[in-house]
């Protein structure tokens, strides 16, 4: 029998799931002693800020609407001053990655705790993982203060996700999960939330988008996505998610299309590094080829397909592929500026040909 050896840290989760879970948020306020909560969103998920504030009466000193996707720099600077003017001492955030990802910042760089509440299927909030744009560039990093202090997820919030957001989301997720499936030491207890992750999503995604009432496939969606950002935060990246950080910080894409996009394309660059793994991911998928898997999901959720469908020109594919080597990026197969740019290629003409 072959040795097995491995370790596993775990992050600090805290985890409520259920419907209607969000409506127990002042109990928890109250059970975690903060007094003056800051409630962040979107400008498109105002009005439900504004509902979670007026929930929590007198516990709550204020709201910033202005999260926005990719966390950039001058939001942050914004979000910090209304931190600074309200004197909170714990955030609150609902939505999707964009809010998530600017209560993180504020823990990392205002040392403000937070509670999150997702309403996507980013998986964010399971993770240790921050970013932040500027100049163009986003930069990322690993820490363990921002994870949030609680996460609440409440099924209902995500009923009214459309189903064109919904698609993309749930695969982002699942990049999350892919990647830890489909690396060269994988870790048994890691794989095992990233194999079942892509089974749930795979299963459920499509149900979602084609019946987006169905609270029961809404909440295993939910479920997988939780399981895949566990994955990512104890878990690895790599050229997936590097080329996505190029796109969103250098190009503005939308995050979760690029990540839906890219990935049929990084499993196929990937797929003969890590044969086992590919093998395991296709059979989570139910299919028979790992990357033929992931594109046909693509397009049985309504997902894009190709570059070209957000915004990327031919001309750009040169840049994206030197930005995504200029610094090291541990990944199954070598990263060399010719096999990205391949891929960057394949991916611009929605071909998963070699």
């Amino acid at each position: 029998m072959e040795s097995l050896e491995f370790e596993f840290h775990a992050l600090p989760w805290n985890v409520v799931f259920g419907n209607k879970a969000s409506r127990r948020l002042p109990h928890f306020i109250n059970q975690l002693g903060f007094k003056k909560v800051l409630v962040i969103s979107t400008p498109g998920q105002a009005e439900r800020a504004q509902v979670i504030a007026a929930s929590l009466g007198d516990l709550c000193a204020g709201t910033f609407t202005g999260a926005r996707m990719h966390v950039p720099a001058d939001t942050v600077g914004q979000a910090l001053e209304k931190v600074k003017q309200t004197g909170a001492d714990c955030s609150v955030t609902i939505g999707g990655g964009s809010t998530t990802g600017l209560g993180k910042i504020l823990a990392l760089k205002a040392d403000l705790p937070f509670i999150a509440i997702p309403t996507t299927y980013a998986g964010s909030e399971m993770t240790n993982i921050w970013g932040m744009t500027e100049g163009g560039k986003k930069q990322t990093g690993r820490d363990t203060k921002v994870v949030p202090l609680l996460t609440i997820y409440d099924p209902e919030l995500t009923l009214d996700l459309p189903p064109p957001i919904a698609g993309p989301s749930g695969i982002n997720a699942m990049a999350q999960a892919v990647v830890n499936v489909m690396t060269e030491k994988p870790n048994p207890i890691i794989a095992a939330l990233a194999e079942d992750a892509i089974r749930v999503l795979a299963a459920n995604l499509p149900i979602v988008v084609k019946e987006p009432h169905n609270g029961q496939a809404r909440a295993r969606v939910l479920y997988g996505a939780c399981l895949a950002g566990a994955a990512l935060g104890s878990g690895v990246t790599g050229i997936h998610h590097r080329l996505c950080h190029v796109l969103g910080g250098g190009f503005d894409t939308p995050h979760a299309d690029t990540h839906a996009i890219l990935l049929p394309y990084t499993v196929a660059f990937n797929s003969g590094a890590v044969p086992d793994g590919a093998g395991r991911v296709a059979a989570a998928l139910n299919a028979e080829d790992a990357a033929r898997g992931v594109f046909d999901l693509l397009k049985a959720t309504g997902c894009k397909t190709s570059l070209q469908q957000i915004g990327i020109k031919a001309s750009d594919l040169d840049d994206i592929a030197a930005r995504a080597v200029q610094t090291p990026c541990a990944n199954p197969r070598p990263v060399t500026l010719d096999g990205v740019r391949q891929l960057l290629q394949n991916a611009f003409e929605g071909s998963l040909s070699p």
